[in-house]
């Protein structure tokens, strides 16, 4: 009992995090959601509620793994050479044809499994339960946003010149904002389920009930950036 009491208590606590639904109502958010909408047969109501899921989880994921040396030398190696930021100026080649770019769902894929180290199934789970996707459907947005976050990520180390683990810690928690401690347990539980779905729901009902919350962190810095031509 007093375990459900302390999640529930963190659940309200990391609703802030919904401020992503910024970065999905810029120009290039919008052909982002347009896109993946059309390449992926879902509507676009429920692709922007999966994408604003999806890539909170990625980064508080990011931002665990960016605690240990060896997780930041990973990361920053990535964003310095090939998640450089360029993908988001070929948005339109990428997502303008009738499916999305081979490259950019194995690169995704690539992304989820450094990431999650394996248990990305339970990340879709809960990004399926909290949009009203499939199963499958969930796992696609989330190899879709993976390589698009690394973009943005990749831009902005570049343009504050992180060049370092304390440096990119900073980044990534200026993006997640507030309840950054929240939002990694919850993070960390979804990784840790063993399956009976009890925490996959917690998390579902967490990500469905933030649309409520202020503006901020990861949305406010993601939504200028997206949101320039």
């Amino acid at each position: 009992m007093l375990y459900i009491m302390n999640l529930n208590f963190n659940l309200k606590k990391t609703k802030k995090m919904a401020g992503i639904l910024d970065l999905l109502t810029g120009p290039m958010g919008q052909m982002l959601i347009n896109g993946a909408s059309k390449q992926l047969g879902l509507g676009q109501d429920k692709t922007q509620s999966a994408m604003s899921a999806a890539l909170p989880l990625i980064l508080g994921a990011m931002k665990n793994n960016a605690a240990s040396p060896q997780g930041a030398s990973g990361l920053l190696g990535a964003l310095k050479s090939k998640h450089d930021g360029s993908i988001l100026d070929n948005l339109g080649s990428i997502l303008g044809g009738d499916k999305i770019d081979d490259e950019v769902l194995q690169d995704g894929e690539g992304i989820l499994g450094h990431v999650f180290g394996g248990r990305q199934e339970n990340v879709a789970q809960a990004v399926s339960k909290s949009s009203g996707i499939d199963l499958g459907a969930a796992m696609n947005i989330l190899k879709v946003a993976g390589p698009f976050l690394m973009g943005a990520l990749g831009k902005q180390a570049r343009e504050k010149q992180v060049s370092d683990q304390n440096g990119l810690g900073d980044l990534l928690g200026g993006m997640l904002g507030g309840g950054q401690k929240e939002q990694q347990s919850l993070v960390n539980r979804l990784l840790d389920a063993d399956g009976d779905g009890s925490i996959i729901d917690d998390v579902a009902g967490m990500l469905l009930g933030g649309g409520n919350s202020k503006s901020g962190g990861l949305g406010s810095l993601l939504g200028g950036l997206f949101g320039k031509k």
